[in-house]
């Protein structure tokens, strides 16, 4: 089984939407996946409730020091896939969420708030030594800040270890909201919509390195994505490689 954390120090940044659009999708490549909520707020169980009984299920864990072990169980009962929410800031069960997880995906949205934001959850990546990269999430379809805003990503990550961008960019559209209110991910709501297509093709992206099992010393691996015209090229960025510390 393999472990994928949405964490970042932001709230409102998408990490129960993209959660859920992650999950869909990969359950269409063939995946058994459960989604781990560690956040008290609760909205995966609330998407859960309006959504009747179908997959994936949700299975609330708020206690750091049971995630290690409800990880255990679910490879155990055959799960594929975890995909772990966390709350805002960095709690301990966030921190044990990322230690036992394999990959880490820091949502941003394209604002100096977001990107500050990063910082905290990085410092928590880079001591468990986690692969990780950061996913533009609720973008403007076009415009200098989306290219400014992934640039200040790269330098923000760019003082120790290689670090990523994750294509596609999810932008801001209506289609997110209305399926997480009817209890569907979006591409159930809307499966042949511009949101859907997003969300499968960062799947895509993220089941390349789960599966290259890249690690936080090691250069990952990368497509060259196709550049939308109205995208700027800072927004695609490789970071040379520099080793971190190791942690005692």
């Amino acid at each position: 089984m393999q472990t994928i954390v949405l964490a970042t120090q932001k709230g409102g940044s998408g990490k129960s939407t993209l959660a859920i659009g992650l999950a869909l999708a990969a359950i269409q490549a063939g995946h058994t996946v459960r989604l781990i909520e560690t956040d008290p707020q609760g909205t995966l169980s609330n998407w859960q409730n309006r959504r009747i009984g179908a997959e994936p299920i949700v299975e609330p864990v708020c206690s750091a020091g049971e995630i290690e072990q409800r990880l255990r169980s679910l490879e155990i009962s055959g799960v594929t896939l975890a995909i772990v929410d966390t709350a805002g800031g960095i709690s301990a069960a966030t921190t044990a969420a990322i230690r036992y997880g394999d990959f880490c995906l820091i949502p941003a949205r394209p604002s100096v708030a977001d990107i500050e934001a990063t910082a905290s959850t990085l410092e928590v990546v880079r001591a468990w030594r986690k692969p990780f990269a950061f996913v533009l999430n609720q973008t403007p379809i076009r415009g200098q800040r989306i290219g400014n805003a992934a640039t200040a990503l790269g330098d923000e990550a760019a003082l120790d270890i290689p670090e990523v961008l994750a294509q596609p960019f999810i932008v801001m559209r209506n289609d997110h909201q209305d399926a997480l209110s009817a209890g569907l991910a979006v591409g159930e709501f809307a499966p042949a919509g511009k949101s859907a297509e997003e969300i499968r093709s960062l799947w895509q992206w993220v089941d390349t390195r789960l599966n290259d099992g890249a690690t936080a010393d090691e250069h990952p691996v990368i497509s060259e994505p196709a550049v939308p015209a109205e995208f700027t090229p800072a927004m695609f960025l490789r970071i040379p490689a520099r080793t971190a510390a190791a942690v005692s």
